[in-house]
């Protein structure tokens, strides 16, 4: 029998944002909007992932299949970190977290690069979710994150891991997904179309295999 997944929205982005995903998703799932991540910030709002992965722990019923999708990935290490009887496995959807490379000007230049292929449908898409969420709190909330190491904490992750990225990004990078797979000793996985936002552009792919975490036999 699967296990529940819950799935956390990127930076900015909203539970709209997986639609995409989760009709092809066969196993239940409950979307977990986030301050930045979906909700607008409170102004002392503490938007570190470390915090938001306490906050996030919180809303989980029981025991989960973890889905991050960019900086939320980030929140979600952070969980399965401090909460591991919450986490059955981890699914992390192009992560964020490389400080080596986290300076406002290279985030904004690999994701402007990242999006030219998928603009045309991602505008449409993202544009509400963003308004919704308030500029405010995505560039609060985005520098919490860029000063967040995920390669110092990822390899405290007992349950499975499985990286995945779209062919095309070039903020989550094929190097960037295989240094976080051997520092977990997770699995790292390059879809043959996509960049930076597979929840929309990748949705049957990743659909099957976040289905595939939810029915593998309980680790713990």
């Amino acid at each position: 029998m699967n296990v529940p997944v819950v799935l956390v929205p990127g930076l900015g982005l909203g539970p709209a944002s997986y639609d995409p995903t989760v009709e092809h998703l066969t196993t239940p799932y409950h979307l977990v909007s986030l301050p930045g991540y979906g909700e607008p910030a409170g102004a002392r709002e503490d938007l570190r992932p470390q915090a938001l992965g306490t906050a996030l722990a919180d809303k989980i019923r029981e025991r989960s299949v973890l889905v991050g999708h960019s900086a939320s990935c980030q929140i979600v290490v952070e969980t399965a970190i401090a909460f591991p009887e919450l986490v059955h496995a981890l699914v992390l959807v192009a992560p964020t977290g490389d400080i080596r490379a986290s300076s406002w000007v290279d985030l904004a230049a690999r994701w402007l690069g990242s999006a030219v292929p998928d603009s045309p449908r991602l505008i449409r898409v993202v544009t509400p979710q963003y308004a919704r969420t308030t500029l405010s709190s995505i560039a609060r909330a985005g520098d919490a994150a860029r000063r967040h190491d995920l390669a110092a904490v990822i390899g405290r992750v007992r349950a499975p891991v499985m990286i995945v990225r779209g062919r095309h990004d070039l903020v989550s990078t094929a190097e960037w997904v295989a240094r976080l797979a051997e520092l977990c000793h997770g699995e790292a996985r390059t879809l043959p179309t996509g960049a930076h936002m597979p929840v929309v552009t990748n949705g049957p792919e990743l659909a099957a295999l976040i289905q595939r975490a939810a029915a593998a036999p309980d680790p713990a």
